[in-house]
């Protein structure tokens, strides 16, 4: 069997590239070092290969039920949960105050990384916990961390997120669910919650869940939205006016359980004060987002590793130079069309692997402003191109790609998923447009980093990049120079897509600083597929750059009753 992940580019990004080392100087992270990081790299990847790879393709064929009553899912998954929960995997980057071991964020994506790529849909139940469970502790009261972080941390409870309506997708401004206040300071929330992933089943005691809530007289839009913890099941252990309605039946992740949720009167804890509930949620979201494009970059990831197993071991076809109809087929690898696959492949998922660590390390660094013009790329670009690789597994396949006896079909429909959930793609895009290098100084920040990168960099890639990024700071002025959104966001997919391959580019280079004379295959392989993004898929950049800068308006001004 294919390896899950490679092993060997996780220690050369967290070591000779990042050098986390360097996070032990830190007095959060003083109790650590490379053999503890090493440690739990390696139970990550035990532990995934044992509990989590086994069932992925059970998760995929029989997807969680509904009866009416009860969500059932099969039992693999509560058993992996466990064991992922037992090891101190679920609070690891957690402080030691609450059961954590004060992992750096950059370590624990690494070996959470092992998990998503063994099993999607069943990691997906930690990472929201974990998520949940961050939230709570950064702005909930010390009564809901004890009655609510513990047990989630402890892997007793799961979390979830509830925004989504019927009516309210990614507009979260219509939310309709409201909340009125008790007597004795609970609110009883009522109203319908939908595609919440994790949102019922019986894994674990309970499940919390975080509601996005009107209390009355609130006022209209996102500034009336309120947070509140809604827990499955009351400390009592009474069930609480919160059931599910249906399920939703999806493309892929399908071991993941989806629900419309109906709270009725259900009991709730406000977090925080009242008008707050975006603005803390964003701290989960933001998390999320980021934990989506590292799925999508480990989804990615195992697809190309498979492709690459299967071209080195079919035997089909002769060179173009081979004639002779008696010699023996060569292995697929052999062959330039399916090198052009792989290759490309290679530097969509390893670049989008650098730039996931990375944003981890930012986070650990405290580099909020690089970190957060970060966000929407490190989200969009690796759920488009390493759902590409997918895509091109199944190709280098050929017709075994497509069948269900292979298992990269299903690594193409889970990822699919990626540039949907936790704010589409477009929505990245026009955050980073709209928001993120307009305001504080984190796109200067991200330019001068790659100044950087350029200036230690040998020929002829630094130059290159360096023009690209330069021009792109160009044209985001000009786009900005009217001052008219409509006008500046028209073509806001273009521009993420420009920036999401300078940003790859940076990658990169700056691993290719890291690479520098060393030798053998591996370090081979990363000048190749670095040289294959700086000369195949770093040009795209010039066209993109042209739409935006023409100022074309073809999608602002068309009569949709056209299409």
């Amino acid at each position: 069997m294919p390896s899950i992940l490679n092993r060997r580019d996780l220690e050369f990004l967290l070591y000779e590239w990042l050098g986390v080392e360097s996070l032990t100087a830190d007095p959060r992270f003083a109790e650590h070092s490379r053999e503890t990081f090493d440690a739990l790299l390696d139970l990550s990847e035990q532990i995934a290969t044992r509990e989590f790879a086994p069932h992925n393709r059970r998760n995929d064929l029989e997807e969680p039920t509904f009866d009416g009553t009860t969500v059932t899912v099969i039992p693999e998954v509560a058993k992996a949960m466990r064991s992922f929960a037992d090891a101190g995997l679920l609070a690891a980057t957690f402080p030691a105050s609450v059961g954590g071991m004060d992992l750096p964020q950059v370590v624990g994506r690494a070996c959470f990384a092992w998990f998503q790529a063994a099993n999607i849909a069943t990691s997906a139940y930690s990472m929201l916990t974990m998520g949940n469970a961050a939230l709570l502790l950064e702005y909930g009261s010390p009564a809901q961390i004890d009655t609510f972080v513990r047990p989630m941390l402890e892997g007793r409870y799961t979390g979830t997120m509830c925004l989504s309506e019927p009516q309210a997708g990614s507009s979260l401004g219509e939310v309709t669910t409201r909340a009125a206040r008790r007597d004795d300071g609970t609110y009883a929330v009522t109203g319908s919650k939908m595609w919440i992933s994790g949102g019922d089943h019986e894994l674990t005691e309970s499940i919390v869940h975080l509601v996005l809530a009107r209390v009355a007289g609130a006022p209209a839009g996102v500034k009336g939205l309120s947070l509140f913890v809604v827990p499955k099941h009351l400390p009592s252990g009474e069930r609480n006016n919160v059931t599910p309605a249906g399920l939703n039946h999806k493309m892929g992740f399908r071991g993941t359980t989806n629900a419309v949720l109906a709270f009725d009167d259900a009991t709730g804890h406000l977090v925080g004060e009242e008008g707050q509930g975006l603005a803390q949620m964003f701290h989960m979201m933001n998390e999320a987002r980021l934990g989506v494009g590292a799925g999508a970059v480990a989804l990615g990831y195992t697809g190309y590793l498979h492709a690459l197993a299967y071209a080195r071991e079919r035997h089909q076809g002769r060179p173009p130079a081979g004639k002779d109809p008696s010699a023996p087929p060569v292995p697929i690898v052999r062959h330039p069309d399916v090198r052009r696959m792989l290759l490309a492949s290679k530097s969509y998922v390893e670049g989008g692997l650098a730039l996931i660590l990375y944003t981890a390390k930012l986070v650990d660094t405290g580099r909020t402003d690089l970190l957060d013009v970060l966000t929407p790329i490190a989200k969009a670009w690796p759920s488009q191109w390493c759902l590409r690789a997918n895509d091109l597994a199944i190709q280098v396949h050929g017709g075994y790609g497509y069948s269900r006896e292979y298992p990269v079909e299903q690594f193409y429909r889970d990822n699919r998923l990626n540039p949907i959930h936790e704010g589409t793609d477009g929505i990245q895009a026009l955050d980073l447009l709209g928001r993120k290098v307009l305001r504080g100084n984190g796109f200067a920040s991200l330019l001068a980093a790659i100044s950087d990168t350029c200036s230690s960099a040998a020929p002829p890639y630094g130059a290159r990049l360096r023009a690209a990024a330069d021009r792109l700071a160009a044209v985001t002025s000009s786009l900005w120079k009217s001052g008219d959104p409509g006008h500046a966001l028209t073509n806001a997919s273009t521009y993420l897509d420009a920036a999401g391959h300078i940003v790859i580019a940076w990658m990169w280079l700056s691993q290719l600083n890291a690479v520098a004379d060393q030798t053998g295959a591996f370090y081979e392989g990363k000048r190749l597929a670095a040289r294959y993004f700086f000369d195949h898929e770093l040009p795209r950049v010039g066209p993109w750059l042209d739409l935006l800068e023409s100022g074309d308006t073809l999608l602002l001004d068309l009569d949709d009753t056209a299409l």
